[in-house]
Protein backbone atom coordinates (compact mmCIF):
# COMPACT_ATOMS: atom_id res chain seq x y z
CA UNK A 1 0.00 0.00 0.00
CA UNK A 2 1.38 3.51 -0.90
CA UNK A 3 0.84 6.74 1.23
CA UNK A 4 -1.78 9.00 -0.82
CA UNK A 5 -0.29 12.21 0.25
CA UNK A 6 3.48 13.15 -1.41
CA UNK A 7 5.98 11.86 0.22
CA UNK A 8 7.18 15.42 2.43
CA UNK A 9 3.53 16.32 3.21
CA UNK A 10 3.10 12.84 4.33
CA UNK A 11 6.05 13.10 7.00
CA UNK A 12 5.28 16.11 7.78
CA UNK A 13 1.35 15.04 8.70
CA UNK A 14 3.17 12.04 10.83
CA UNK A 15 5.56 13.72 12.62
CA UNK A 16 3.08 16.83 13.93
CA UNK A 17 0.95 13.90 14.61
CA UNK A 18 -2.31 16.26 12.90
CA UNK A 19 -4.52 13.13 11.41
CA UNK A 20 -8.06 12.91 11.28
CA UNK A 21 -6.82 8.71 11.96
CA UNK A 22 -4.76 8.95 14.77
CA UNK A 23 -6.01 7.25 17.51
CA UNK A 24 -7.20 9.69 20.37
CA UNK A 25 -4.47 10.17 23.03
CA UNK A 26 -4.35 7.47 25.57
CA UNK A 27 -4.58 7.07 29.20
CA UNK A 28 -1.10 8.87 31.08
CA UNK A 29 -1.28 5.85 32.89
CA UNK A 30 2.64 3.71 33.06
CA UNK A 31 1.60 0.28 31.87
CA UNK A 32 4.20 -1.59 33.33
CA UNK A 33 7.80 -0.55 35.39
CA UNK A 34 10.79 -2.23 36.19
CA UNK A 35 13.10 -0.07 38.40
CA UNK A 36 13.79 3.34 36.95
CA UNK A 37 12.24 1.92 33.44
CA UNK A 38 8.57 2.57 32.99
CA UNK A 39 6.45 1.71 29.72
CA UNK A 40 3.45 3.32 28.81
CA UNK A 41 1.87 4.66 25.25
CA UNK A 42 2.54 8.30 23.20
CA UNK A 43 0.71 10.76 24.81
CA UNK A 44 1.90 13.37 22.59
CA UNK A 45 3.37 14.38 19.01
CA UNK A 46 7.26 15.20 20.65
CA UNK A 47 6.63 12.09 21.86
CA UNK A 48 5.62 10.23 18.85
CA UNK A 49 8.71 11.85 16.80
CA UNK A 50 11.34 11.12 19.75
CA UNK A 51 10.20 7.41 19.51
CA UNK A 52 10.44 8.26 15.12
CA UNK A 53 14.47 9.64 16.33
CA UNK A 54 15.46 6.63 18.51
CA UNK A 55 13.97 4.11 15.43
CA UNK A 56 16.38 6.42 13.12
CA UNK A 57 19.43 6.31 15.51
CA UNK A 58 18.67 2.23 15.60
CA UNK A 59 18.27 1.75 12.25
CA UNK A 60 19.42 4.24 9.85
CA UNK A 61 22.55 5.49 12.40
CA UNK A 62 23.41 1.48 13.85
CA UNK A 63 22.16 -1.12 11.55
CA UNK A 64 22.47 1.02 8.07
CA UNK A 65 19.25 1.08 6.61
CA UNK A 66 18.90 3.35 3.10
CA UNK A 67 16.52 6.86 2.85
CA UNK A 68 14.80 7.23 -0.33
CA UNK A 69 15.71 10.24 -2.26
CA UNK A 70 12.45 11.58 -1.07
CA UNK A 71 13.21 11.19 2.95
CA UNK A 72 13.33 14.55 4.62
CA UNK A 73 16.71 15.70 6.45
CA UNK A 74 15.26 15.88 10.16
CA UNK A 75 16.63 12.62 11.30
CA UNK A 76 13.27 10.56 12.11
CA UNK A 77 11.72 7.34 10.85
CA UNK A 78 8.54 7.62 9.75
CA UNK A 79 6.01 6.35 7.44
CA UNK A 80 2.21 6.47 7.15
CA UNK A 81 1.45 4.12 9.62
CA UNK A 82 2.75 6.14 12.64
CA UNK A 83 -0.54 8.16 12.09
CA UNK A 84 -2.80 5.31 13.13
CA UNK A 85 -0.52 3.15 15.04
CA UNK A 86 0.00 3.44 19.03
CA UNK A 87 3.42 3.80 20.30
CA UNK A 88 4.50 1.62 22.83
CA UNK A 89 7.54 3.86 24.55
CA UNK A 90 10.06 2.44 27.33
CA UNK A 91 11.53 5.42 29.84
CA UNK A 92 14.32 5.83 31.58
CA UNK A 93 12.51 7.79 34.44
CA UNK A 94 16.58 8.65 35.86
CA UNK A 95 17.55 10.86 32.88
CA UNK A 96 17.13 14.28 33.26
CA UNK A 97 14.89 16.47 31.33
CA UNK A 98 11.26 16.40 29.71
CA UNK A 99 9.64 13.04 29.43
CA UNK A 100 10.15 12.42 25.39
CA UNK A 101 13.99 13.22 25.92
CA UNK A 102 13.52 9.96 28.18
CA UNK A 103 12.78 7.44 25.70
CA UNK A 104 15.11 4.72 25.40
CA UNK A 105 13.16 1.60 23.39
CA UNK A 106 10.00 1.94 21.22
CA UNK A 107 7.17 -0.59 19.25
CA UNK A 108 4.50 0.42 17.35
CA UNK A 109 1.50 -1.31 17.65
CA UNK A 110 -1.22 -1.56 14.75
CA UNK A 111 -4.50 -2.78 15.58
CA UNK A 112 -7.12 -4.67 12.54
CA UNK A 113 -10.00 -1.94 12.87
CA UNK A 114 -7.32 0.85 12.61
CA UNK A 115 -6.00 -1.13 9.85
CA UNK A 116 -8.58 -2.14 8.04
CA UNK A 117 -9.43 2.21 7.68
CA UNK A 118 -5.95 2.53 6.31
CA UNK A 119 -6.47 0.11 3.64
CA UNK A 120 -4.34 -2.70 5.49
CA UNK A 121 -1.31 -3.90 7.94
CA UNK A 122 2.07 -2.79 7.16
CA UNK A 123 3.22 -6.20 7.38
CA UNK A 124 0.85 -7.50 4.10
CA UNK A 125 3.93 -5.78 1.53
CA UNK A 126 5.54 -8.94 2.64
CA UNK A 127 3.09 -11.11 4.08
CA UNK A 128 -0.21 -12.76 3.11
CA UNK A 129 -1.95 -11.60 6.41
CA UNK A 130 -4.97 -10.94 5.03
CA UNK A 131 -5.03 -14.17 4.14
CA UNK A 132 -4.86 -15.41 7.81
CA UNK A 133 -6.94 -13.06 8.97
CA UNK A 134 -9.71 -13.83 6.87
CA UNK A 135 -9.42 -17.65 8.02
CA UNK A 136 -10.58 -16.48 11.62
CA UNK A 137 -13.14 -13.88 11.23
CA UNK A 138 -13.84 -14.18 15.43
CA UNK A 139 -10.16 -13.08 16.21
CA UNK A 140 -8.74 -9.28 16.82
CA UNK A 141 -5.19 -9.08 15.02
CA UNK A 142 -2.73 -7.33 16.10
CA UNK A 143 1.00 -6.29 14.15
CA UNK A 144 3.79 -5.50 16.26
CA UNK A 145 6.65 -3.48 14.57
CA UNK A 146 9.44 -1.36 14.41
CA UNK A 147 10.60 -2.76 17.47
CA UNK A 148 14.34 -1.57 18.97
CA UNK A 149 15.88 -0.57 21.71
CA UNK A 150 19.21 2.08 22.67
CA UNK A 151 22.20 0.21 23.19
CA UNK A 152 22.78 0.49 26.37
CA UNK A 153 19.48 -0.37 27.31
CA UNK A 154 19.15 -3.91 25.28
CA UNK A 155 18.79 -6.05 28.45
CA UNK A 156 16.39 -8.53 29.76
CA UNK A 157 14.81 -6.13 31.92
CA UNK A 158 14.35 -3.77 29.31
CA UNK A 159 12.55 -6.72 27.25
CA UNK A 160 10.18 -7.78 30.22
CA UNK A 161 9.34 -4.05 30.81
CA UNK A 162 8.18 -3.69 26.94
CA UNK A 163 6.26 -7.26 27.54
CA UNK A 164 4.43 -5.96 30.86
CA UNK A 165 3.24 -3.31 28.51
CA UNK A 166 2.18 -5.22 25.56
CA UNK A 167 0.14 -7.38 27.22
CA UNK A 168 -1.86 -4.50 29.06
CA UNK A 169 -2.40 -3.62 26.09
CA UNK A 170 -4.06 -6.73 24.70
CA UNK A 171 -5.83 -7.25 27.45
CA UNK A 172 -7.55 -3.52 27.65
CA UNK A 173 -8.51 -4.30 23.39
CA UNK A 174 -9.14 -8.19 23.67
CA UNK A 175 -6.65 -8.84 21.42
CA UNK A 176 -6.69 -12.45 19.94
CA UNK A 177 -3.89 -12.65 17.52
CA UNK A 178 -0.26 -10.80 17.78
CA UNK A 179 1.86 -10.80 14.62
CA UNK A 180 4.39 -8.89 12.75
CA UNK A 181 7.67 -9.42 10.83
CA UNK A 182 11.14 -9.72 13.00
CA UNK A 183 14.62 -9.49 11.24
CA UNK A 184 18.01 -10.68 10.65
CA UNK A 185 20.39 -7.83 9.58
CA UNK A 186 21.57 -8.45 6.44
CA UNK A 187 19.77 -9.36 2.73
CA UNK A 188 21.51 -12.46 2.29
CA UNK A 189 19.32 -15.30 3.59
CA UNK A 190 21.82 -17.91 3.22
CA UNK A 191 24.56 -16.05 5.44
CA UNK A 192 21.86 -17.03 8.42
CA UNK A 193 21.35 -20.83 6.83
CA UNK A 194 21.47 -22.65 10.14
CA UNK A 195 19.36 -20.57 11.93
CA UNK A 196 16.46 -20.11 9.65
CA UNK A 197 16.85 -24.02 8.40
CA UNK A 198 15.87 -24.51 12.44
CA UNK A 199 13.31 -21.92 12.54
CA UNK A 200 11.88 -23.48 9.21
CA UNK A 201 12.12 -27.44 10.65
CA UNK A 202 10.96 -26.76 14.09
CA UNK A 203 9.01 -23.44 14.60
CA UNK A 204 6.52 -23.68 11.61
CA UNK A 205 3.24 -22.32 12.41
CA UNK A 206 0.14 -25.10 12.51
CA UNK A 207 -1.90 -25.34 9.72
CA UNK A 208 -4.75 -23.13 10.86
CA UNK A 209 -2.30 -20.27 11.36
CA UNK A 210 -0.20 -20.96 8.24
CA UNK A 211 1.21 -17.55 6.88
CA UNK A 212 3.33 -17.20 3.28
CA UNK A 213 5.96 -14.61 2.04
CA UNK A 214 4.41 -13.29 -0.71
CA UNK A 215 5.12 -14.82 -4.06
CA UNK A 216 6.72 -12.41 -6.05
CA UNK A 217 9.69 -11.84 -2.77
CA UNK A 218 9.49 -15.24 -1.22
CA UNK A 219 13.00 -16.66 -0.28
CA UNK A 220 13.30 -20.25 1.34
CA UNK A 221 14.25 -21.04 4.65
CA UNK A 222 14.95 -24.42 4.82
CA UNK A 223 18.32 -23.95 3.69
CA UNK A 224 20.30 -26.80 5.29
CA UNK A 225 19.36 -30.63 6.15
CA UNK A 226 17.93 -31.15 9.62
CA UNK A 227 20.98 -33.12 10.51
CA UNK A 228 23.62 -30.51 9.60
CA UNK A 229 21.75 -28.02 12.21
CA UNK A 230 22.82 -27.67 15.38
CA UNK A 231 19.54 -26.33 18.17
CA UNK A 232 22.64 -24.85 19.91
CA UNK A 233 24.46 -22.39 17.50
CA UNK A 234 21.45 -21.97 15.76
CA UNK A 235 19.54 -20.59 18.90
CA UNK A 236 23.02 -18.29 19.39
CA UNK A 237 22.96 -17.01 16.16
CA UNK A 238 19.32 -15.31 16.29
CA UNK A 239 18.50 -12.16 16.85
CA UNK A 240 17.20 -11.62 20.75
CA UNK A 241 13.86 -10.26 19.14
CA UNK A 242 13.47 -13.44 17.58
CA UNK A 243 14.52 -15.86 20.33
CA UNK A 244 12.59 -13.83 23.01
CA UNK A 245 9.13 -14.39 20.80
CA UNK A 246 9.62 -18.12 20.19
CA UNK A 247 10.26 -18.24 24.03
CA UNK A 248 6.51 -17.10 24.77
CA UNK A 249 5.47 -19.78 22.30
CA UNK A 250 5.58 -17.87 19.07
CA UNK A 251 5.83 -19.78 15.57
CA UNK A 252 6.77 -18.76 12.54
CA UNK A 253 5.72 -18.30 8.94
CA UNK A 254 6.24 -20.05 5.20
CA UNK A 255 9.50 -17.84 3.60
CA UNK A 256 11.24 -15.38 4.35
CA UNK A 257 11.90 -11.76 2.14
CA UNK A 258 14.52 -10.00 1.74
CA UNK A 259 13.72 -5.60 3.02
CA UNK A 260 16.69 -4.02 1.06
CA UNK A 261 15.58 -0.50 2.39
CA UNK A 262 16.32 -1.57 5.92
CA UNK A 263 19.36 -4.21 4.77
CA UNK A 264 16.95 -7.40 6.64
CA UNK A 265 16.02 -10.62 6.23
CA UNK A 266 12.23 -11.13 7.64
CA UNK A 267 10.56 -13.65 9.07
CA UNK A 268 7.25 -13.52 9.93
CA UNK A 269 5.61 -14.49 13.88
CA UNK A 270 1.91 -15.70 14.58
CA UNK A 271 1.32 -15.50 18.38
CA UNK A 272 -2.36 -17.04 19.09
CA UNK A 273 -2.96 -15.54 22.75
CA UNK A 274 -4.44 -18.70 24.36
CA UNK A 275 -1.75 -20.43 23.15
CA UNK A 276 1.03 -18.81 24.41
CA UNK A 277 3.13 -20.67 27.21
CA UNK A 278 1.30 -20.54 30.16
CA UNK A 279 3.70 -18.99 32.59
CA UNK A 280 4.04 -15.86 30.38
CA UNK A 281 0.39 -15.48 30.51
CA UNK A 282 0.94 -15.66 34.62
CA UNK A 283 3.25 -13.32 34.51
CA UNK A 284 2.97 -10.77 32.13
CA UNK A 285 -0.81 -10.97 31.91
CA UNK A 286 -1.06 -10.38 35.60
CA UNK A 287 0.79 -7.61 35.84
CA UNK A 288 -1.46 -6.16 32.30
CA UNK A 289 -4.36 -6.51 34.30
CA UNK A 290 -3.83 -4.89 37.51
CA UNK A 291 -2.15 -2.10 35.78
CA UNK A 292 -5.66 -1.47 33.41
CA UNK A 293 -7.54 -1.77 36.73
CA UNK A 294 -5.29 0.24 39.11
Amino acid sequence: MHAVLPERELHHAVTSGLSATQPHLRSSKPLGRIGNLEVRLAQSPAEIAAAQEVRYRVFYDELGATKDENHPADRRDADRFDLICDHLLVFDTSLPGPDHRRIVGTYRLLRQEAAAEAGGFYSNDEFELDKLIARHPGQKFLELGRSCVLPEYRSKRTIEVLWQGIWAYINQYEVGVMTGCASFHGVVPAAHAEALSFLAQNCRTSSDWDVRAVAERYCSMDLIPPEAVNMKSALAAMPPLIKGYLRVGARIGDGCVIDHQFGTVDVFIVMPVKEIAARYVTYYGGEGERRYAA
